[in-house]
């Protein structure tokens, strides 16, 4: 299972904080569609973003991108649209994928 994990700043709401851990187990490794998806959505998240105030992890089974302060305007749209993509797979694969707000 695919555990995703997302924090908000509470005076602003915006994400400041997505964290994906695990694996889908759908198919053979390297054959999986589920993780490829939510390894695309998150790589390309984060290739979107433009602050530099943020820690990056990427690695087999997990994935975090954390900001170190409050995201700009922009960087929180792009978060919020990786919250929506990473729900859409969570919905057509509720079996393999869980999206938890914090």
């Amino acid at each position: 299972m695919i555990k995703v994990v997302i924090k908000r700043d509470e005076s602003t709401d915006k994400i400041t904080s997505i964290e994906v851990k695990g694996h889908a187990h759908k198919d053979a490794y390297g054959k999986d569609l589920v993780c490829a998806a939510i390894s695309a959505i998150m790589t390309g998240g984060m290739n979107a973003l433009v602050d530099k105030d943020y820690r990056f992890i990427l690695e087999e089974g997990h994935a975090l991108v954390e900001a170190l302060d409050i995201p700009s305007d922009y960087d929180a749209v792009v978060l919020k649209t990786i919250e929506i993509q990473l729900k859409t797979v969570e919905e057509a694969e509720k079996d393999f994928v869980q999206v938890k707000n914090l």
